[in-house]
Protein backbone atom coordinates (compact mmCIF):
# COMPACT_ATOMS: atom_id res chain seq x y z
CA UNK A 1 0.00 0.00 0.00
CA UNK A 2 3.11 2.28 0.65
CA UNK A 3 4.80 1.80 -2.29
CA UNK A 4 0.87 2.23 -4.37
CA UNK A 5 0.83 5.67 -2.13
CA UNK A 6 4.43 7.02 -3.27
CA UNK A 7 3.80 5.86 -7.14
CA UNK A 8 0.34 7.87 -7.32
CA UNK A 9 2.14 10.84 -5.53
CA UNK A 10 5.20 10.81 -7.79
CA UNK A 11 3.07 10.30 -10.93
CA UNK A 12 0.64 13.79 -9.75
CA UNK A 13 3.73 15.58 -8.89
CA UNK A 14 5.60 14.47 -12.58
CA UNK A 15 1.76 15.76 -14.39
CA UNK A 16 1.98 19.10 -12.35
CA UNK A 17 5.42 19.93 -13.54
CA UNK A 18 4.79 18.75 -16.83
CA UNK A 19 1.86 21.76 -16.69
CA UNK A 20 4.31 24.28 -16.02
CA UNK A 21 3.86 28.30 -14.82
CA UNK A 22 2.19 28.62 -11.07
CA UNK A 23 -1.82 28.69 -11.67
CA UNK A 24 -3.78 27.90 -8.72
CA UNK A 25 -5.32 24.55 -8.41
CA UNK A 26 -8.78 24.19 -6.20
CA UNK A 27 -8.24 22.73 -3.07
CA UNK A 28 -10.61 21.00 -0.77
CA UNK A 29 -10.40 20.26 2.73
CA UNK A 30 -11.14 17.03 4.04
CA UNK A 31 -10.89 14.29 7.14
CA UNK A 32 -12.14 11.04 7.56
CA UNK A 33 -14.32 8.95 10.13
CA UNK A 34 -14.45 9.30 13.08
CA UNK A 35 -12.70 12.82 12.67
CA UNK A 36 -10.04 11.69 15.23
CA UNK A 37 -6.73 11.63 12.88
CA UNK A 38 -6.69 15.00 11.26
CA UNK A 39 -6.69 17.49 8.44
CA UNK A 40 -6.44 15.98 4.83
CA UNK A 41 -7.19 17.77 1.62
CA UNK A 42 -8.00 16.74 -2.02
CA UNK A 43 -6.95 19.11 -5.14
CA UNK A 44 -8.25 19.45 -8.55
CA UNK A 45 -7.07 21.38 -11.70
CA UNK A 46 -10.90 21.99 -13.24
CA UNK A 47 -12.91 21.87 -9.56
CA UNK A 48 -14.12 18.13 -10.82
CA UNK A 49 -12.19 15.86 -10.91
CA UNK A 50 -10.65 15.46 -7.71
CA UNK A 51 -7.56 13.35 -6.28
CA UNK A 52 -6.29 12.88 -2.48
CA UNK A 53 -2.88 14.36 -0.83
CA UNK A 54 -1.63 11.54 0.87
CA UNK A 55 -1.36 11.75 4.50
CA UNK A 56 -2.72 13.86 7.42
CA UNK A 57 -1.39 17.40 7.97
CA UNK A 58 -2.35 18.74 11.15
CA UNK A 59 -3.51 16.70 14.18
CA UNK A 60 -6.38 17.75 16.61
CA UNK A 61 -5.27 18.77 20.28
CA UNK A 62 -8.05 20.69 21.27
CA UNK A 63 -11.70 20.16 22.92
CA UNK A 64 -12.94 17.42 24.97
CA UNK A 65 -13.08 15.35 22.03
CA UNK A 66 -10.40 16.32 20.27
CA UNK A 67 -11.98 15.96 17.14
CA UNK A 68 -11.42 17.58 13.41
CA UNK A 69 -14.72 17.60 11.85
CA UNK A 70 -15.55 19.88 9.16
CA UNK A 71 -12.48 21.40 8.56
CA UNK A 72 -12.60 25.01 6.78
CA UNK A 73 -9.62 27.49 5.27
CA UNK A 74 -9.43 30.46 3.55
CA UNK A 75 -6.59 32.05 1.87
CA UNK A 76 -5.79 35.92 2.43
CA UNK A 77 -4.18 38.13 0.23
CA UNK A 78 -0.81 37.58 1.78
CA UNK A 79 -1.30 33.95 1.03
CA UNK A 80 -2.05 32.97 4.92
CA UNK A 81 -4.25 30.22 4.90
CA UNK A 82 -6.70 30.23 7.93
CA UNK A 83 -8.36 27.12 9.26
CA UNK A 84 -11.21 26.51 11.59
CA UNK A 85 -12.53 23.23 12.73
CA UNK A 86 -15.23 21.10 14.75
CA UNK A 87 -13.57 20.52 17.85
CA UNK A 88 -16.39 17.80 19.64
CA UNK A 89 -19.38 16.53 18.69
CA UNK A 90 -20.73 18.62 22.27
CA UNK A 91 -19.60 20.10 25.32
CA UNK A 92 -17.47 22.85 23.96
CA UNK A 93 -18.35 26.85 23.87
CA UNK A 94 -15.74 27.31 21.28
CA UNK A 95 -14.07 26.07 17.66
CA UNK A 96 -10.35 25.58 16.58
CA UNK A 97 -8.32 28.04 14.83
CA UNK A 98 -4.53 27.81 13.53
CA UNK A 99 -2.83 29.39 10.50
CA UNK A 100 0.05 28.32 8.19
CA UNK A 101 2.06 29.49 4.69
CA UNK A 102 1.62 25.93 3.13
CA UNK A 103 -0.51 24.04 4.23
CA UNK A 104 2.33 22.04 6.12
CA UNK A 105 3.23 24.21 9.32
CA UNK A 106 1.11 25.20 10.81
CA UNK A 107 0.77 27.73 13.81
CA UNK A 108 -0.52 26.52 17.67
CA UNK A 109 -4.05 25.60 17.68
CA UNK A 110 -6.25 27.85 19.64
CA UNK A 111 -9.80 27.37 20.89
CA UNK A 112 -11.63 30.36 20.02
CA UNK A 113 -14.46 30.66 22.98
CA UNK A 114 -16.97 32.00 20.65
CA UNK A 115 -20.07 30.83 23.08
CA UNK A 116 -18.72 31.43 26.24
CA UNK A 117 -21.08 33.79 27.61
CA UNK A 118 -23.96 30.78 26.99
CA UNK A 119 -22.89 28.31 29.12
CA UNK A 120 -25.71 26.16 28.57
CA UNK A 121 -25.03 25.47 24.44
CA UNK A 122 -25.00 22.33 23.33
CA UNK A 123 -22.51 22.41 20.92
CA UNK A 124 -20.30 24.74 18.56
CA UNK A 125 -20.60 22.62 14.82
CA UNK A 126 -19.17 23.40 11.30
CA UNK A 127 -17.43 26.86 11.73
CA UNK A 128 -17.06 28.31 7.99
CA UNK A 129 -14.86 30.99 7.50
CA UNK A 130 -15.20 33.79 5.43
CA UNK A 131 -12.59 36.91 4.48
CA UNK A 132 -14.04 40.41 4.47
CA UNK A 133 -12.52 41.80 1.44
CA UNK A 134 -14.01 45.19 1.82
CA UNK A 135 -13.70 45.29 5.62
CA UNK A 136 -10.62 43.25 5.75
CA UNK A 137 -11.61 41.06 8.41
CA UNK A 138 -12.80 37.49 9.25
CA UNK A 139 -16.35 36.21 9.66
CA UNK A 140 -16.94 32.69 10.61
CA UNK A 141 -20.48 31.25 10.93
CA UNK A 142 -21.56 27.90 12.58
CA UNK A 143 -24.43 26.13 14.22
CA UNK A 144 -25.17 26.25 17.87
CA UNK A 145 -28.14 24.94 19.82
CA UNK A 146 -29.18 26.78 22.96
CA UNK A 147 -31.26 24.79 24.98
CA UNK A 148 -34.86 26.89 25.76
CA UNK A 149 -33.79 29.74 23.10
CA UNK A 150 -35.92 29.31 20.48
CA UNK A 151 -39.44 28.35 19.70
CA UNK A 152 -39.77 24.46 19.99
CA UNK A 153 -40.31 23.62 16.56
CA UNK A 154 -40.56 19.98 15.79
CA UNK A 155 -36.73 19.17 17.02
CA UNK A 156 -35.88 18.43 20.36
CA UNK A 157 -34.71 20.88 22.46
CA UNK A 158 -30.77 19.74 22.04
CA UNK A 159 -31.02 19.77 18.19
CA UNK A 160 -32.46 23.02 17.40
CA UNK A 161 -29.68 25.04 16.09
CA UNK A 162 -29.73 28.51 15.06
CA UNK A 163 -27.01 29.73 12.57
CA UNK A 164 -24.42 32.68 14.87
CA UNK A 165 -21.22 34.11 13.34
CA UNK A 166 -18.43 36.72 14.66
CA UNK A 167 -16.04 39.09 13.40
CA UNK A 168 -12.24 39.59 13.99
CA UNK A 169 -9.05 40.70 12.28
CA UNK A 170 -6.78 38.89 13.75
CA UNK A 171 -8.33 35.48 16.25
CA UNK A 172 -7.02 37.47 19.40
CA UNK A 173 -9.63 40.65 19.00
CA UNK A 174 -13.48 38.52 18.28
CA UNK A 175 -16.54 40.16 18.45
CA UNK A 176 -19.27 38.89 20.49
CA UNK A 177 -21.19 36.15 19.14
CA UNK A 178 -24.88 37.07 17.21
CA UNK A 179 -27.38 35.11 15.46
CA UNK A 180 -26.95 35.41 12.15
CA UNK A 181 -29.91 33.32 10.60
CA UNK A 182 -32.83 32.01 12.20
CA UNK A 183 -35.17 30.56 9.71
CA UNK A 184 -37.78 29.20 12.21
CA UNK A 185 -36.39 25.79 12.13
CA UNK A 186 -33.10 24.23 13.37
CA UNK A 187 -30.25 25.17 10.74
CA UNK A 188 -26.50 24.33 10.24
CA UNK A 189 -23.52 23.97 8.02
CA UNK A 190 -24.07 27.56 6.67
CA UNK A 191 -22.01 28.78 3.87
CA UNK A 192 -21.82 32.55 2.42
CA UNK A 193 -20.90 33.10 -1.09
CA UNK A 194 -19.88 36.79 -2.19
CA UNK A 195 -21.22 37.74 -5.84
CA UNK A 196 -20.80 41.16 -6.00
CA UNK A 197 -20.84 44.10 -4.12
CA UNK A 198 -24.17 44.23 -1.99
CA UNK A 199 -25.13 40.48 -2.83
CA UNK A 200 -24.79 37.29 -0.63
CA UNK A 201 -25.61 33.98 -0.84
CA UNK A 202 -26.21 31.62 1.98
CA UNK A 203 -26.29 28.08 1.37
CA UNK A 204 -28.06 26.18 4.67
CA UNK A 205 -28.76 22.86 6.02
CA UNK A 206 -32.64 22.63 7.38
CA UNK A 207 -31.55 19.89 10.01
CA UNK A 208 -35.25 18.90 10.61
CA UNK A 209 -36.05 15.45 10.50
CA UNK A 210 -38.77 15.52 7.86
CA UNK A 211 -35.70 17.57 5.43
CA UNK A 212 -32.42 17.19 6.28
CA UNK A 213 -32.01 19.32 2.72
CA UNK A 214 -30.07 22.38 1.39
CA UNK A 215 -31.73 25.49 1.09
CA UNK A 216 -30.64 29.50 -0.13
CA UNK A 217 -31.40 32.60 1.58
CA UNK A 218 -29.93 35.82 -0.14
CA UNK A 219 -29.01 39.31 1.34
CA UNK A 220 -27.08 42.70 0.54
CA UNK A 221 -24.79 42.48 3.07
CA UNK A 222 -22.53 39.67 4.30
CA UNK A 223 -24.05 39.56 8.09
CA UNK A 224 -27.24 39.76 6.51
CA UNK A 225 -30.08 39.82 6.83
CA UNK A 226 -30.78 37.27 4.79
CA UNK A 227 -34.06 36.77 2.73
CA UNK A 228 -36.44 33.69 4.06
CA UNK A 229 -35.03 30.38 2.98
CA UNK A 230 -36.06 28.85 -0.46
CA UNK A 231 -37.20 25.39 -1.34
CA UNK A 232 -35.02 22.52 -0.88
CA UNK A 233 -33.15 22.09 -4.20
CA UNK A 234 -31.21 18.52 -2.87
CA UNK A 235 -32.73 15.44 -1.97
CA UNK A 236 -32.92 14.43 1.64
CA UNK A 237 -30.18 13.12 4.03
CA UNK A 238 -27.41 15.90 3.05
CA UNK A 239 -24.88 18.27 4.85
CA UNK A 240 -22.06 20.18 4.68
CA UNK A 241 -22.09 21.90 1.46
CA UNK A 242 -19.42 23.95 -0.10
CA UNK A 243 -19.50 26.10 -3.20
CA UNK A 244 -16.97 26.90 -5.60
CA UNK A 245 -16.88 29.19 -9.04
CA UNK A 246 -16.51 27.79 -12.26
CA UNK A 247 -16.48 29.73 -15.23
CA UNK A 248 -19.73 32.30 -14.82
CA UNK A 249 -21.36 29.32 -13.04
CA UNK A 250 -21.58 27.77 -8.98
CA UNK A 251 -20.90 24.11 -8.32
CA UNK A 252 -22.54 23.38 -4.70
CA UNK A 253 -20.63 20.31 -3.49
CA UNK A 254 -22.76 18.84 -0.80
CA UNK A 255 -22.05 14.92 1.80
CA UNK A 256 -25.11 12.56 1.13
CA UNK A 257 -24.07 10.99 3.48
CA UNK A 258 -27.03 8.02 3.24
CA UNK A 259 -25.14 6.88 0.31
CA UNK A 260 -21.61 7.61 1.33
CA UNK A 261 -21.17 9.63 -2.07
CA UNK A 262 -20.61 13.02 -2.76
CA UNK A 263 -22.95 15.16 -4.75
CA UNK A 264 -23.23 18.31 -6.77
CA UNK A 265 -25.42 20.82 -8.58
CA UNK A 266 -24.40 23.31 -11.29
CA UNK A 267 -26.00 26.60 -11.19
CA UNK A 268 -25.38 30.48 -11.76
CA UNK A 269 -28.47 32.06 -10.04
CA UNK A 270 -28.67 30.10 -6.99
CA UNK A 271 -32.75 29.66 -8.28
CA UNK A 272 -31.87 27.05 -11.00
CA UNK A 273 -30.41 24.34 -10.14
CA UNK A 274 -28.58 21.24 -12.45
CA UNK A 275 -27.76 17.88 -11.01
CA UNK A 276 -24.07 17.23 -12.23
CA UNK A 277 -23.15 14.61 -9.71
CA UNK A 278 -22.62 12.38 -12.25
CA UNK A 279 -19.83 14.37 -13.59
CA UNK A 280 -17.48 15.17 -10.72
CA UNK A 281 -15.07 12.24 -9.00
CA UNK A 282 -14.34 12.61 -5.17
CA UNK A 283 -12.29 10.27 -3.68
CA UNK A 284 -13.93 7.67 -0.96
CA UNK A 285 -14.29 7.96 2.50
CA UNK A 286 -13.95 11.98 1.46
CA UNK A 287 -15.98 14.02 4.14
CA UNK A 288 -16.93 17.11 3.80
CA UNK A 289 -14.69 20.65 4.17
CA UNK A 290 -14.75 23.39 1.89
CA UNK A 291 -13.30 24.42 -1.26
CA UNK A 292 -10.07 27.44 -1.55
CA UNK A 293 -7.28 27.47 -3.83
CA UNK A 294 -3.76 27.15 -3.11
CA UNK A 295 -0.92 27.77 -5.45
CA UNK A 296 0.86 24.97 -7.77
CA UNK A 297 3.91 25.19 -5.93
CA UNK A 298 2.08 24.90 -2.45
CA UNK A 299 0.19 21.85 -4.12
CA UNK A 300 3.60 19.82 -5.32
CA UNK A 301 5.37 20.61 -2.12
CA UNK A 302 2.53 18.84 -0.27
CA UNK A 303 2.81 16.17 -2.44
CA UNK A 304 6.57 15.46 -2.27
CA UNK A 305 6.34 16.08 1.23
CA UNK A 306 3.50 13.20 1.71
CA UNK A 307 5.56 10.65 -0.07
CA UNK A 308 8.30 11.32 3.13
CA UNK A 309 5.51 10.53 5.57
Amino acid sequence: MGKLKNTLAAISILLLASCGGNKDYYMFTSFHEPADEGLRYLYSEDGMYWDSIPSVWLKPELGQHRLMRDPSIVRTPDGTFHLVWTTSWKGDLGFGYAQSKDLIHWSEQQMIPVMADEPTTVNVWAPEIFYDDEGEQFMVVWASCVPGRYEKGIEEEENNHRLYYITTKDFKAVSKAKVLYDPGFSSIDAVIVKRAKNDYVMVLKDNTRPERNLKIAFSGSMTGPYSPSSQPFTESFVEGPTVEKLGDDYLIYFDVYKKKIYGAMRTRDFRNFTDVTESVSVPVGHKHGTIFKASESVVKTLLEESKKK
